[in-house]
């Protein structure tokens, strides 16, 4: 009966341990699937500006970019956030923005603002 007392323990232990690391894990990889989203977008966004003669501070309508996406489809964020900033104005330094996913939480960003 010890013997099995200790082992749940021990294993107690190391769920304690892992947890934190999983979820910490987790949520690195999915703040790094969204800046490459983010990337994605302002690359459609480049695309779009290029084809079109636009300048730098050029308007860019949301839903022109999205004919440059894959299957005509903004990308959504896999925090659960579903809606992405898109700047108006062409800038060289990009300025997409995932909007803040969570109360309290900054959003994920490219660039510079």
């Amino acid at each position: 009966m010890v013997e099995i007392m200790i082992v749940v323990a021990i294993i107690g232990l190391l769920a304690a341990i892992a947890i934190p690391n999983f979820v910490k894990a987790r949520k690195t990889a999915q703040g790094n699937a969204c800046i490459n989203n983010l990337r994605q977008i302002d690359a459609a966004i480049q695309q779009y500006a290029l084809e079109n003669n636009l300048g730098e501070g050029a308007t860019v309508d949301a839903s022109k970019v999205k004919a440059y996406m894959r299957n005509e489809e903004m990308p959504k964020c896999p925090t659960g956030n579903t809606d992405y900033d898109i700047p108006g104005p062409v800038n060289i330094m990009p300025t997409v923005t995932c909007r803040n996913f969570k109360e309290g939480e900054p959003g994920h960003k490219l660039g510079q603002q």
